[in-house]
């Protein structure tokens, strides 16, 4: 199973092109792709429909998408038209269903500031039901990011969009379907805009360190580190001087950390200012 975390900065490569088609090019041979920074209707993005566009250039992938926050972009030929950016998700597998979980936001005077969002969806995979989620955390402050990680850490998978028995049957809320899955094996991908090592990492991980790589049986497990894998996903110029650096993560709970094989990032592909990162999981 090829698992895919990448930043697509909204079609924006490392040329300063804007060619949303890279994108897909990377994602078609993804099993699982979580995806950060989707536009839909911005001015930027030649006012496109990135997750809409996506679809049509991946049919083999099953699609959600969601709104970290949505505003009025009404043209008078559409008055419903709103301007969204958030996280998606893409499966070669059935999405039984997907919620939205918006994520603490710290009011600033400067830098600017913006809402993320955890995108959540339970995937009909081969060998059971997964939960995956694609989150994009804060990139301005370490305790954001820490209140961010401690909401997601309280969201145990106790059930999913809805449980009981149908008592209105006429009205056929269920849609006749059975309660929809939500299974403990859950797989984390997004943009964490922390490096290995920091506060927020050993926070998701524990902190063992006389002992590198110990793996605890309650915490999340980095399969870039169980892997063997040293990378980075991200480079940028700060202050004149070159940063490279892992900012992009995929995390899994303990039960799928023996599936784990590989992990690398696509240092050559250049359709985003982010690598694109790659797990293997059997």
């Amino acid at each position: 199973m090829r698992l895919l975390s990448y930043n697509i900065q909204y079609g924006y490569g490392r040329d300063g092109a804007y060619r949303l088609n890279r994108v897909a090019n990377v994602v078609k041979s993804a099993d699982i792709a979580a995806l950060q920074e989707v536009d839909r209707h911005w001015q930027r993005t030649s006012f496109d429909d990135q997750p809409d566009l996506l679809a049509k250039m991946l049919p083999d992938h099953h699609m959600v998408f969601a709104a970290a926050f949505d505003m009025d972009a009404a043209i008078p030929t559409n008055k419903s038209r709103r301007r969204q950016f958030g996280p998606m998700i893409l499966s070669r597998w059935p999405i039984l269903w997907s919620r939205t979980h918006l994520l603490p936001l710290h009011r600033m005077i400067t830098p600017l500031n913006t809402q993320t969002c955890a995108l959540e969806a339970v995937i009909a995979a081969p060998t059971g039901p997964l939960r995956v989620f694609s989150l994009h955390l804060a990139h301005v402050g370490v305790q954001e990011r820490m209140a961010q990680i401690d909401l997601l850490l309280s969201l145990p998978a106790t059930g999913g969009p809805w449980s009981g028995t149908d008592d209105e049957p006429s009205r056929n809320w269920t849609e006749s379907q059975p309660e929809p899955p939500c299974p403990t094996s859950t797989i984390w991908m997004g943009d964490f805009n922390m490096e290995p090592g920091s506060a927020e990492y050993h926070r998701l991980v524990g902190d063992a360190p006389y002992h590198p790589g110990a793996v605890y049986a309650d915490k999340w497990v980095d399969a870039v580190a169980y892997s063997g894998a040293r990378l980075h996903t991200h480079e940028k110029i700060i202050a004149g001087v070159r940063r490279v650096r892992q900012l992009d993560h995929v995390f899994v709970t303990p039960d799928l950390a023996p599936r784990l094989r590989s992990a690398r990032a696509d240092a050559d592909e250049i359709a985003s200012d982010h690598l694109p990162l790659w797990v293997q999981l059997d």
